[in-house]
This record gives C-alpha cells, structure tokens and sequence, in this order.
C-alpha cells in the first residue's frame, strides 16, 4: 500500500513541477507581449513620423507604453501567485525576486520610451 502512495506523491510532484514550468514560460510569453506592445509604440513614431497633430500620434503610442507596463505587472503578479501555491521538488523555479526585476526593468524601460517619444 505504501508503495502505491508514493507513486501518487510521486506523480503529483512532477505534476506540480511541470506547472512551475509551465508557469514560466507563460510569464516569458507575457513579457513578449509586453515587448511587441511597446514595438508598436515605437512603430506608430516610425509610421507617423511628423503626424499632425503630433500630440494625436505621441497619445496613440503612449496607450501602448502604458499596456506594455500594466502587461509586465501582470505577469509578474500572476507567476507569483501561482508559484506562491506550488511547492518544486525537482524543477528550479525562476524567484519572485528575479520577476520582480525583470518586471521593474521592462516597466522603467518602457517608462523611458514614453518620455522619448514625447521629447521627439
């Protein structure tokens, strides 16, 4: 009988492993997202170029800047949640810390972007 319970533990910790995993690479999947979120941003200067009103175009990228920064965040705040649920056995999982950063980094870079695209 102890046998079978410990393929059932068994079983369940990969389980858990593989939705550690999982959830990293969802968390880099949203990162993208972030990311071509703010290439657009910076595309609609490339497109637009002197567009006048240039308030009009410099407004239409900074919504992009700002979904870019809120899609970070969201990732970081979903990965979190969900690693703070799991224990890993055997999969070494990605820190809060580290998404914390990644997250911090993207959304002060796309901060910048926006302060950019304003000064151009």
């Amino acid at each position: 009988m102890s046998h079978n319970n410990d393929l059932a533990e068994d079983r369940t910790n990969w389980a858990e492993d593989r939705t550690i995993l999982a959830n990293e690479r969802t968390f880099a999947g949203w990162m993208r997202t972030g990311m071509a979120s703010l290439a657009v941003a910076i595309g609609l200067k490339a497109v637009f170029g002197e567009f006048d009103p240039t308030w009009a175009a410099k407004s239409v990228a900074t919504i992009f800047v700002i979904a870019a920064i809120y899609i970070f965040w969201a990732a970081h705040d979903t990965a979190t949640k969900t690693l703070e649920r799991l224990e890993d056995h055997h999969a070494n999982a990605q820190s809060n810390a580290r998404m914390k950063v990644l997250a911090l980094v993207f959304s002060g870079a796309s901060f910048a972007v926006g302060v950019i695209l304003w000064m151009l």
